[in-house]
């Protein structure tokens, strides 16, 4: 059941709904219709407050000036993106016929902790392929998994097959760099591979009004364990800032188990689930709707810290080394199972 209702979310936060109160189709009307919708559904306005100052008023009258009327609609396209960027949230995207409006600085600010190249000196070419997931065994038993989309099909079936190939391994490395999210119910699939019991991983709430503090009490995410194969070794997962979104949830989910260690850089945040309005012109805002929490009732909207903060060094990058993957397959040596 509790898979069926995060499945029902995701698919509502699939669909748009309409701007309902009535706004000119002028660039003010526009730009009141975006700025009122969102002061009415955006979740992380109280949250963002507190953590950077954040004044959606002020950002209201800093914006709204006599020019407004005079905008054609390529530079109104531009000043709603330079308003939305204010919440400097990933979720936040504003789509017409021409350009995608976005907010990357949570990324693009921060080592890239992922080289394609390097990655080949571990994953090779003869790497197997099973539910978007590549896979292989690298030197000293560890079994390495690279899933780069959490859209990417996951199964029982997929995730069986793959930890009886590593059934040699002691440990396996779980690399989800770059990955930028996708489908939430991977998540409970993917993980309920490496627990024994029910795991309580964190919270969701839900808007319920216009007000910024207009929310239902806190929801459980529980994830129950798969009647398929378990892998109960060590694992670690590998995050840098370009883990966005389902990536996000993942990573702070499985840092919960025991046998879990994280290495690299603070995931880069996408802590709410995605929504959308149209505009009286026929643009669309994608915005974060509602908010999921961590275990123990924190925001992951920014990110989620490493066990093990680790970059890539210059030397290594020349060498076609990777420093975190390397850090990782240290630690998992530890655990090493004489054969």
């Amino acid at each position: 059941m509790r898979r069926l209702v995060l499945f029902m979310i995701t698919a509502c936060c699939m669909l748009a709904s309409c701007v309902q109160e009535p706004f000119d189709d002028t660039p003010r009307g526009n730009m009141e219709a975006l700025w009122k919708y969102m002061d009415e559904h955006y979740c992380f306005f109280d949250y963002k407050a507190e953590e950077y100052g954040l004044d959606w008023n002020e950002v209201h009258d800093r914006y709204f000036t006599p020019s407004l009327d005079t905008l054609g609609q390529e530079r109104l396209f531009d000043l709603m993106c330079k308003m939305l960027s204010e919440l400097r949230d990933g979720h936040v995207n504003l789509y017409s016929v021409y350009d995608v409006g976005r907010y990357w600085k949570w990324q693009e600010d921060y080592p890239e902790n992922f080289y394609g190249h390097i990655q080949a000196n571990y994953l090779g070419t003869d790497y197997k392929i099973g539910g978007g997931m590549y896979y292989t065994i690298l030197d000293g038993d560890i079994g390495y998994i690279y899933y780069p989309n959490f859209s990417a099909t996951v199964s029982d079936g997929y995730m069986n097959r793959i930890f009886s190939y590593f059934k040699k391994c002691h440990g396996i490395i779980f690399d989800v760099r770059g990955n930028g999210g996708g489908v939430v119910t991977n998540i409970d699939e993917i993980i309920s591979h490496f627990i024994n019991e029910p795991l309580l991983c964190g919270y969701l709430c839900h808007k319920t009004g216009p007000g910024h503090s207009d929310f239902s009490e806190l929801e459980e995410r529980w994830i129950e364990p798969s009647s398929g194969t378990r892998w109960l070794r060590h694992v670690a997962v590998l995050t840098n800032r370009g883990c966005f979104s389902a990536t996000n949830t993942f990573v702070s989910d499985i840092k919960l188990l025991p046998q879990v260690k994280v290495f690299g850089d603070t995931t880069g945040g996408g802590g709410g689930l995605p929504m959308s309005a149209e505009l009286p012109c026929g643009w669309s805002v994608r915005y974060s709707s509602s908010p999921m929490l961590d275990i123990d009732k924190k925001h992951i909207e920014f990110g989620v810290a490493p066990d093990v903060e680790v970059s890539i060094t210059d030397a290594d990058f020349q060498r076609g080394t990777d420093t975190i993957i390397e850090e990782a397959k240290k630690w998992l040596d530890t655990f090493r199972i004489e054969q």
